[in-house]
């Protein structure tokens, strides 16, 4: 085995790999609550007798618990260990499902579906993001894309079953059979991830890094990190406007039950859209790893802005709506690979879990601009066109302040450290 190969004298490649792996698996187990929640929209209404609205926000006590919680979880997670805080937050997750397949009341949804599964995939997905932050400081990009990948690419295995499950048997049976099933699988990849060993050593990482950790009430001291958080808020609240409003925009567009490729279009794009999700992720992942994060964030986010306009155009043809929101998702979902190796690049690995904690909490209040408050915009304007445009100038936006002003701030930020 080459020096380059070598992680610490008593630490191999392949152990990391394998910790990849895991938390791969992890991620997907616990995706769904989040991804396939559209589909448990109209029969959440149906039971409860409430709003679209009034629905969309378990969706975004789902996001707010799993984002604001973050840095207190990242404390935790650092300070205990990572490996019994993600068993946990995957058994969380499945308790959820299986706690609000008994629920009648849209209290009772928001503190089972909404509370248990947006604690648990809270504590999983930024324990797992902060191991990989630290097993591949040399692949930041690309490790961390490949497990946020699994939160994106988990409920393409789940999307079809849960379809339908539900209409051969009732969303309830479905919230419980997938809750148990789900939360077992993550809690057994759980139970063997480590932390990699103090000593450990890799190869430098190719794009422009800091010799200096910076703690979280340093970090969030600096301009720099807060034009981290603006930036991630405006991403977040585009991809959730079209993620938890989907199956909604599709039926009022009057495409959601067009056939296509022998099944209907929803469930199609749903999956379709899990892929592009998925794949984004450690793609843009790793171009960032050897072009840069900025120039690739420029890249991504002008490739969602012109996706979403063009969805809008063709909003009248259920395949060609269905393939460009694909595209929509493949350059929406990299935030999640970009953003914490951008940030752990620029503070540092040794507090990664508990920085990138409170740098996640801009997915919470996407999610609270991205649920009800663009359903809302929707009830009062009877069109969904408002979204979709105002969609498309925070893309734009985020794409330019990435090159123009994101790169050389950091860059001289780096310089000074």
């Amino acid at each position: 085995m080459s020096a380059v190969e070598t992680i610490s004298p008593s630490v191999s490649v392949p152990s990391r790999w394998v910790q990849l792996g895991l938390g791969l698996i992890a991620m997907m187990a616990i995706s769904s609550p989040q991804y396939v929640w559209t589909l448990f929209v109209k029969p959440f209404q149906t039971s409860t007798g409430a709003s679209l609205p009034a629905i969309q926000i378990t969706f975004s006590i789902l996001i707010v618990l799993q984002t604001f919680f973050s840095p207190l979880q990242g404390y935790l997670i650092e300070k205990f260990g990572a490996r019994s805080l993600i068993v946990v937050g995957c058994l969380l997750s499945g308790l959820g499902w299986i706690a609000s397949s008994q629920v009648t009341s849209l209290t009772g949804l928001y503190l089972t579906y909404g509370l248990f599964c947006g604690i648990g995939t809270g504590f999983v997905y930024i324990g797992i993001v902060g191991l990989m932050l630290k097993w591949f400081p040399d692949r930041r990009g690309l490790a961390v894309g490949v497990v946020a990948a699994g939160y994106g690419f988990g409920a393409i295995l789940t999307t079809f079953p849960i379809d339908s499950m539900i209409k051969s048997s009732g969303y309830q049976s479905t919230l419980l059979t997938f809750g148990i099933v789900l939360a077992l699988v993550g809690a057994l990849a759980g139970l063997f991830m480590q932390a990699p060993p103090a000593d450990m050593v890799a190869p430098a990482p190719a794009v422009e890094s800091t010799i200096k950790d910076v703690g979280s009430k340093e970090m969030l001291k600096t301009p720099l990190f807060w034009l981290f958080f603006g930036m991630m808020t405006m991403m977040s609240t585009g991809g959730l406007m079209v993620t938890s409003q989907f199956a909604p925009i599709m039926r009022e567009f009057g495409v959601a039950d067009v056939v296509i490729f022998g099944m209907a279009a929803l469930p199609f794009a749903l999956t379709f859209d899990r892929i592009t999700n998925g794949l984004t992720r450690p793609f843009f992942g790793w171009v960032s790893d050897n072009i840069g994060r900025e120039n690739t964030m420029m890249i991504a986010f002008l490739l969602e802005a012109v996706a979403v306009f063009a969805m809008l155009m063709v909003r009248d043809n259920a395949l060609l709506f269905a393939l460009m929101s694909g595209v929509v998702f493949f350059g929406w979902g990299e935030i999640f690979s970009l953003f914490p190796s951008t940030l752990t690049d620029t503070f540092g690995s040794k507090n990664a879990t508990t920085n990138y904690g409170f740098l996640y909490m801009s997915q919470g209040i996407g999610a609270i601009l991205g649920g009800p408050a663009a359903a809302l915009l929707h009830d009062s304007t009877a069109s969904w066109l408002p979204v979709f445009f105002l969609a498309i100038g925070m893309d734009v936006l985020t794409a330019l302040l990435a090159f123009f002003l994101l790169k050389p701030l950091r860059k001289a930020y780096i310089a000074r450290a």
